[in-house]
């Protein structure tokens, strides 16, 4: 199934917006960790199992890996996902953004060598970067729009044709790149006022909201500003604060707890 349409059928099904972000730092697992050469797959395979119930999509970060030379751990991961959790898309958070050929050997690495369902992508160099992404239809391309780090606003605030930067590139998105129906933007919960005026701009394409939790964007402001017209549109992402609910042996309930809770808060807005 596409990206774009299991993420709608999760939507529905499951009725849950969050997105779980598996950013696996070892040196905050529980101790029964220490020493275990498997730690990063079987601490993430735990979180992943644990917190299925209540998600739309799971986000490993290819940096957390890789810094660990745990590559085959995330592939080991999304199989794992996919073999147990069928209904749930894998977002491969990578920002990659190249020209040419090297574009091309990305997008062979997030849907061919890990096989994830989706992908993020830097648009800084413009369409010929993302192009190859955007050609495998069945895949989901995530492209950063606003993002929530506070630098964000050095390069995307700046001011081209009486517009900051990022609206230009939500709306070259939304009427240019997005012929196979197959886009979804980055925009970050720390900017609600952003939040809204991209949704004005893109209509009903999904969203990836990072920034709650660790970061502190606020959930309410995040669906009042947000929402797609039927009350979707969202994939909210938390990473630290459901990963390390808990550092005791309780870690996998205590993320549980903490994605149903961020569930329930978030519906409770819709």
């Amino acid at each position: 199934m596409p990206f774009i349409d299991a993420l709608k059928q999760r939507w529905r099904t499951a009725d849950t917006l969050v997105c779980v972000g598996l950013d696996p730092e070892p040196a905050k697992f529980p101790a029964s960790f220490a020493n275990d050469p498997d730690a990063v797959f079987r601490f993430c395979r735990d979180i992943v199992d644990a917190t299925a119930p209540y998600v739309c999509a799971f986000k490993p970060q290819i940096a957390h890996f890789a810094a660990l030379t745990a590559e085959s751990a995330l592939q080991r991961l999304i199989a794992h996902i996919h073999a147990a959790h069928p209904d749930v898309p894998v977002i491969l958070d990578s920002k990659r953004g190249d020209i040419g050929s090297t574009a091309q050997h990305y997008v062979s690495e997030a849907f061919d060598r890990y096989g994830a369902d989706a992908v993020t992508v830097n648009p800084y160099l413009g369409r010929d970067s993302v192009q190859p992404f955007l050609d495998r239809a069945d895949k989901g391309v995530v492209i950063l729009c606003r993002t929530s780090n506070p630098g964000a606003g050095d390069l995307q605030d700046l001011v081209v044709d009486g517009q900051p930067l990022y609206q230009h590139v939500a709306a070259k998105i939304a009427r240019d790149w997005n012929d196979n129906g197959n886009c979804a933007l980055v925009v970050g919960a720390t900017w609600p006022a952003q939040l809204r005026e991209v949704r004005a701009i893109v209509g009903d394409i999904p969203f990836l909201v990072p920034g709650v939790g660790a970061q502190g964007g606020d959930v309410e402001a995040v669906v009042a500003n947000a929402k797609a017209a039927d009350g979707g549109g969202l994939i909210v992402s938390s990473s630290r604060a459901i990963l390390y609910a808990s550092a005791g042996e309780d870690y996998a309930e205590a993320a549980a707890e903490a994605a149903r809770a961020l569930r329930d808060e978030i519906n409770r807005y819709r």
